[in-house]
């Protein structure tokens, strides 16, 4: 009995796992769209989006954030600097040091445009669903949550 019940849990687990890698794809797809209809390569958005969420980074600890050398991070940041979407500023505390900023543009467009991005399939999905249908989406997702921080002992 216990070994059918673990079957069919896993089964669902199974299930689950695949419908939230769809959903994952689904919320992705509209980012990555805007992302190739840029000129930016994949190692450049990632650049942008850790300097974003530093609010200001040296050379040196964006390219262990990203894992790749020195050179190759400073290449990256010296297109970006080029193209207008990043600046170098002599760090506030420290004189010595230069840390690396996203424009205003930039900045917001990772904090605001890219979020409503990713929500966009999530809002156009609710607009369809019912009342109801919206309740128990947003009820079971949240009990979902909570059940997998019991199991991991730490907030998602």
């Amino acid at each position: 009995m216990t070994g059918d019940r673990s079957r069919r849990h896993s089964a669902e687990a199974a299930a689950i796992e695949c419908d939230l890698n769809a959903i994952r794809r689904v919320l992705k797809k509209p980012i990555e769209t805007e992302i190739t209809k840029s000129p930016l390569t994949a190692p450049q958005v990632a650049a942008i989006s850790i300097i974003v969420k530093t609010a200001g980074i040296s050379l040196k600890e964006l390219s262990r954030n990203m894992g790749l050398a020195h050179s190759t991070v400073s290449g990256i940041v010296d297109r970006l600097e080029r193209g207008g979407l990043l600046e170098r500023r002599r760090d506030a505390e420290d004189g010595r040091v230069t840390k690396i900023h996203a424009t205003r543009v930039v900045a917001d467009f990772v904090r605001v445009e890219i979020p409503s991005l990713r929500r966009g399939p999530l809002v156009a999905a609710l607009e369809r669903a019912s009342k109801t249908e919206r309740e128990l989406i947003t009820n079971a997702v949240h009990r979902l949550r909570e059940l997998l921080e019991n199991i991991s002992g730490s907030a998602i």
